[in-house]
């Protein structure tokens, strides 16, 4: 819809003046870049280094513009680049608590024979400037040596879009003017001053450590660090209402000599004791767990503990996540230390279950939770001697995708559940597999999917054990889900399977194979593509609640 003037005929930039026109004394400017452009020789750059220079004055020399000092600023990178002009700042440490003092080395070397001379050092965060001209020699590096002191009040290194916690789906970032850049402003930025033809060229820089010398294209950022790093023991812990447990806490020093206080942080309603307990790590990697007693309310709730530090008067709270791949420098997430605190009514039958890892999961951690003894189980231990010691036995998420050693012992686990054993399987993909292979009887998987975790739950079998044993499951424990409800649901099974749920994303047809229950014997089979390595690890209660009927089928 056009509010005003005329309408465009070609492009919207009709009757737009996008050219050097638009700024006062621009047309000069115009001319001068054409004719450099048409002289341009790239074998010969450093050559066209002094006509640059004289564009750069007339730049200089115009109204204050935004577009001026956009083009003056890609000017100058053009100028560095014919130059030949490299620098770097190499810190003596890859990591560095706030107060500390870096150790720089600063290197600059010109490639072309254009006389640069290299004036000064500017650390913009520090307001210092180390002065002191040297004329740069072609392909003969110049060094300054010098240390920096980070500031007691640097806040810990951590990407500035996760420094506030988000909302669903959007994150918070305190400082706008950040908004699209790939990552944080330089811990120590660096200002490199040099003098060309008489003008003032500035290359801004960072500070970095060493490149790794095994894998010399992987360059770490320097970053800041807090002097001890938490973590709670557990990233989830359930209470009956009004009970009170142990929660535990690690410390793990930074540095050497590192004392303080460590406290644990509830909401109102939960209670911890005591406030706070002394510390005192002596060396460099030194561990130590401390315990608290948390009393939750005396109705259901949930809530975020936190655990933090005291040091000399500042107070930290990071974990430390290291993100590590071969072809990427070490990342570092140091996130705030946190645990989720749950209290609810669960139930559970049986005591001891075993456990078939398959791409990793965190669901045996929360059946430990839940009260449950967890064994982990390999192929060659599905026996009737190992199983029969067993209540249960539940299959991780794509085991049969990534395990090799299950398939010639599924006979052998299929037997145990006819003699009235309880099996829970997870999800598994369509990749490699065998008929045969997910379940006694028929099964057969679909790519479809539940993305949404807000869709709604229908239940089909309101009777049936897997909703009513040991705990009364209902609407309401399908609220609080993360990320979705399940993945690959069955689309096929034999009718001896029980269908106890359906749920869909929004206007698409309910799925009906996210939970799947069958007798078989005197046994139970559960099929399940519900997202449960995504719940449990999140302290959902409705997914815990049911997750322990599952477990306790036919107990």
């Amino acid at each position: 819809m056009l509010l005003a003037g005329d309408m465009p005929t070609k492009d919207l930039f009709d009757a737009v003046d996008v050219t050097w026109n638009r700024v006062p004394g621009g047309a000069e400017v115009a001319r001068a870049v054409d004719e450099e452009i048409a002289k341009f020789n790239a074998q010969d750059a450093p050559g066209r280094v002094h006509a640059l220079l004289v564009i750069r004055r007339r730049l200089a020399a115009l109204p204050a513009d935004l577009l001026v000092s956009d083009k003056r600023e890609q000017l100058d990178r053009i100028i560095e680049a014919c130059l030949g002009l490299e620098v770097d700042t190499v810190a003596d440490r890859a990591e560095v608590v706030p107060g500390e003092s870096v150790k720089l080395r600063h290197t600059v070397v010109v490639r072309s024979r254009v006389p640069v001379r290299w004036t000064a050092v500017r650390y913009p965060g520090a307001h210092r400037v180390i002065n002191k001209a040297i004329a740069l020699r072609p392909d003969q590096p110049a060094v300054r040596e010098a240390s920096q002191v980070v500031p007691a009040g640097t806040p810990p290194s951590q990407p500035y879009w996760l420094r506030t916690e988000g909302t669903s789906g959007l994150f918070a970032v305190d400082d706008p003017s950040l908004i699209g850049r790939p990552e944080n402003p330089p811990t120590l930025p660096v200002e490199y001053v040099f003098d060309i033809g008489g003008q003032t060229l500035v290359i801004t820089g960072e500070a970095k450590p060493a490149a790794d010398p095994v894998r010399l294209g992987l360059r770490r950022r320097l970053e800041v660090i807090a002097p001890v790093s938490l973590h709670f023991v557990a990233g989830v812990r359930l209470f009956a209402p009004g009970a009170a447990r142990p929660v535990t806490v690690e410390l793990t020093a930074v540095r050497a000599r590192t004392a303080g206080a460590v406290r644990l942080d509830a909401p109102a309603g939960w209670t911890v004791t005591p406030g706070a307990q002394p510390f005192r790590l002596a060396a460099p990697g030194a561990r130590a767990r401390f315990t608290f007693t948390v009393t939750a309310p005396p109705q259901a709730a949930t809530a975020a503990l936190g655990a933090s530090v005291e040091i000399n008067g500042r107070r930290f709270d990071q974990q430390r996540v290291e993100v590590r791949y071969e072809h990427l420098p070490l990342g570092l997430l140091q996130p705030p230390a946190r645990a989720r605190a749950v209290a609810l009514d669960l139930e559970i039958r049986g005591r001891h279950v075993g456990y078939l890892p398959g791409a990793g999961d965190d669901v045996p951690a929360a059946l430990e939770q839940m009260g449950y003894e967890v064994t982990s189980l390999t192929g060659a231990d599905l026996t009737a001697e190992r199983l029969g010691r067993l209540d249960a036995v539940v299959i991780g998420i794509r085991a049969f995708n990534v395990r090799k050693d299950l398939a010639e012992h599924l006979p052998a686990l299929f037997a145990w559940v006819e003699a009235g054993g309880t099996v829970v399987a997870q999800y598994n993909t369509l990749d490699g597999l065998r008929e045969g292979w997910l379940a006694p009887l028929q099964l057969h998987l679909s790519r479809e999917r539940v993305t949404d975790e807000h869709a709604s739950v229908t239940i089909l079998a309101p009777e049936h054990p897997v909703l009513t044993t040991p705990n009364r499951i209902t609407e309401a424990d399908f609220d609080g889900w993360v990320q979705e409800r399940g993945l690959y649901f069955p689309d096929k099974w034999d009718e001896r399977f029980s269908v106890i749920l359906a749920s869909s994303d929004p206007g698409e047809t309910p799925l009906q194979g996210g939970l799947l229950a069958a007798r078989y014997g005197k046994g139970y089979f559960v099929y399940t593509s519900l997202a449960w390595f995504r719940q449990l690890p999140e302290g959902v209660p409705g997914a815990y609640r049911l997750f322990a009927n599952l477990v306790s089928l036919g107990k």
